[in-house]
């Protein structure tokens, strides 16, 4: 059974990702503050914007780069990074967004992987950045220093010859816009092909229920470099000209004091962020009264916690979204007027998109019921945000797409009859304990109630007996003195028999990805001790 949004579909252009985001500027926005940086308050406007944006293009296809290139941009997130990934875009380049808190090795591998011919980066990343451009055969003439290092170009040197920006012609439906690799959690990350329709596509989905105005201001703390940042709040805010104010990396008191001091109206976070709003004391009694909007993506955000975080945002709407790389990445949100929409669940296929629930033991469809909720089963998707596929690794990308164009997301969900979704969990993370499947996220949300813990994760131990059984991570809240049997009793007295945790390891932090995802498998591999 095919599912279809609810929403009536979007008309998509074809066109580049630069026509839809800059083309369109009038004359009203020119002057409007595009981006600002969080330290120093600094302040480009969509005019000086779109300039930086041609004279990036003109200075890039000056190198020789453009058409059929890819280029590597390593940064976190400051307001040049806005002007030179659209810039390389400009110049018909494809952009490998890579993590700023990659080793050289990691660096390397990338830049080998994606077939990069050159790499943007920023002193303070300089030296993983030199390892790993040595590792891919890169020279030091390869190596673009944004900010100006010794011994490689600067990006004022380039620009400063005043190219124009070039004439290119390509396919928005197929040319690649970027290559972002998977976070790796379950594999070796891979490059996932998008085509600028794919994120054309998206940033017009999004919109559809999460409208933003020229009045709001949006901190970015979510990475540019990953696809959440780089969609929703990177292009989406630019597409609906409303004002970005970048920070570089996530600290909670530097967080909380740009959403004071620049009036912040929507905050686009992780968990992570939403579980430190929630719980920690530095939150408590800060005017965060201009926030109207706080969308949490990324990794599983339950119920309470979104009660909790709405308690310290009086009048803000508190909701989710879901999505993955491999969809640009969002297929489902709870729409900001739809208050009737559970924030436990990730709300409504976006417009264009279809989704199908089937079982992932025998692959028989599971119907969307006239009332009540579905059974569980593996979400499949299909829409014009859907990725190409893997770069170079046919098996995987045969894996995963399905001839008729839907994609496996290896997540399983239930929808009910309205058409809401619940993700249940990821199947490979599920926990197998005598035969039962247990949900780490919701043993993890239900740590998460407790007073005495600040977070927690949940991963299956080998057990000879039983096959698996739950072991939970966990971080004590500030002052806490809570104890392994404490842990285990507070959830054996809610849930069955099966889904007990077994085993309690007190850690200083749950290590995740940039995104916020959980980081399992270095959970698993600590798991014995």
């Amino acid at each position: 059974m095919v599912i279809r949004s609810p929403h009536p579909d979007v008309e998509i252009p074809d066109a580049s990702l630069y026509d839809v985001l800059f083309a369109s500027l009038d004359d009203a926005d020119l002057d409007r503050v595009a981006v600002a940086d969080g330290p120093t308050g600094a302040e480009t406007t969509y005019r000086a914007l779109r300039g930086q944006v041609d004279a990036v293009a003109g200075a890039v296809a000056a190198r020789g780069l453009g058409v059929g290139d890819v280029v590597a941009l390593h940064s976190p997130n400051v307001p040049v990074f806005v002007a030179v990934f659209h810039g390389l875009l400009r110049a018909g380049a494809t952009v490998t967004t890579v993590n700023a808190l990659a080793t050289g090795a990691e660096v390397g591998k990338q830049l080998v992987a994606s077939g990069a011919r050159a790499l943007f980066t920023v002193s303070p990343l300089l030296e993983a950045a030199e390892a790993g451009a040595r590792a891919a055969g890169l020279g030091a003439d390869d190596v673009v220093v944004l900010d100006g290092a010794e011994g490689h170009p600067a990006l004022a040197d380039l620009l400063a010859a005043g190219h124009p920006a070039p004439d290119v012609s390509f396919d928005p439906a197929t040319h690649l816009a970027v290559l972002p690799y998977s976070s790796g959690t379950t594999g070796l990350p891979k490059g996932v092909m998008l085509t600028h329709r794919n994120l054309v596509a998206n940033v017009l989905q999004t919109e559809a229920y999460i409208p933003l105005t020229r009045d709001d201001v949006i901190p970015a703390v979510l990475p540019f470099f990953h696809i959440y940042g780089m969609t929703v709040l990177m292009n989406g805010a630019v597409y609906q000209r409303s004002t970005l104010v970048t920070l570089p990396r996530f600290d909670l008191a530097e967080y909380l004091r740009v959403v004071e001091e620049h009036r912040a109206t929507v905050l686009f976070v992780a968990p992570p962020i939403a579980l430190a709003l929630a719980k920690h004391p530095a939150a408590a009694g800060r005017d965060l009264s201009a926030v109207r909007v706080l969308m949490s993506g990324a990794a599983p955000f339950d119920e309470q916690l979104a009660a909790a975080v709405a308690a310290r945002l009086p009048g803000a709407r508190v909701m989710q979204g879901y999505g993955m790389s491999e969809m640009s990445p969002v297929s489902h949100v709870i729409p900001v007027d739809r208050p009737d929409v559970s924030a436990g669940s990730v709300g409504l296929l976006v417009p264009n998109m279809s989704a199908r629930v089937v079982d992932p033991a025998t692959g028989a469809e599971i119907e969307q019921p006239d009332s009540g909720t579905s059974a569980p089963g593996e979400l499949l998707c299909a829409g014009p945000n859907v990725m190409v596929g893997y770069l170079g690794d046919e098996a995987s990308t045969r894996d995963t797409l399905e001839p008729d164009g839907f994609l496996h997301t290896g997540d399983v969900v239930t929808v009910d009859s309205q058409g809401v979704f619940h993700v249940v969990d990821r199947l490979k993370e599920l926990i197998k304990h005598k035969g039962y499947q247990v949900a780490p996220a919701e043993l993890e949300a239900l740590l998460l109630t407790h007073p005495g813990i600040a977070d927690a994760a949940v991963v299956g131990v080998p057990d000879t007996e039983s096959g698996e059984v739950p072991k939970a991570f966990v971080v004590r809240g500030e002052g806490s003195g809570l104890t392994e049997d404490a842990v285990r009793s507070f959830v054996a007295e809610q849930v069955a028999p099966y889904k007990k945790v077994r085993a309690v390891e007190f850690v200083d932090a749950v290590p995740k990805s940039a995104s916020g995802k959980i980081l399992r498998k270095e959970l698993r591999a600590r798991r014995l001790r």
